[in-house]
């Protein structure tokens, strides 16, 4: 079975996670740093599909908590269409992100994570978070 694959689309970082071959569990894989370039990650993300026979990309969506589309998601979006470009064999899928980050930020602190730590592990939860939504909403349908 094919894998999927999340993102965690950020400013600065971009956390990526995947799913096992049989697309049950999820586990993080990294946290890019953009250096304000998707090149760089476009090109992670090709050694990424060089090693892992990656089918589906689910893109976290950040909206406002009232459902609004935020600042963010148009450079999301944008980034979005870039992938469409790049990988068009590829499934793009986007799912909502909202409070993934908060969730990480508290997974992190219950664990007691030294918290210069947490910022290169932060985004890569979050991914975590965005890939096991979408299997769950997968699941229930």
């Amino acid at each position: 079975m094919r894998r999927i694959l999340g993102i965690d689309y950020g400013e600065a970082r971009v956390g990526v996670s995947i799913t096992d071959s049989l697309n049950i569990t999820v586990q993080g894989l990294e946290t890019i740093e953009r250096n304000q370039s998707d090149k760089v990650i476009l090109r992670r993300l090709d050694e990424i599909f060089a090693n892992y026979d990656v089918e589906t990309i689910v893109v976290g969506m950040p909206y406002h908590m009232n459902g609004d589309k935020s600042e963010r998601a148009e450079k999301t979006e944008e980034f979005i269409h870039k992938l469409r470009c790049k990988y068009p064999d590829k499934k793009i899928e986007t799912i909502d992100e909202r409070l993934t980050t908060v969730a990480a930020h508290k997974t992190m602190n219950l664990l007691e994570v030294n918290k210069h730590k947490k910022r290169g592990i932060v985004d890569t939860l979050s991914a975590e978070y965005i890939l096991e939504t979408y299997l769950g909403k997968k699941n229930n349908s």
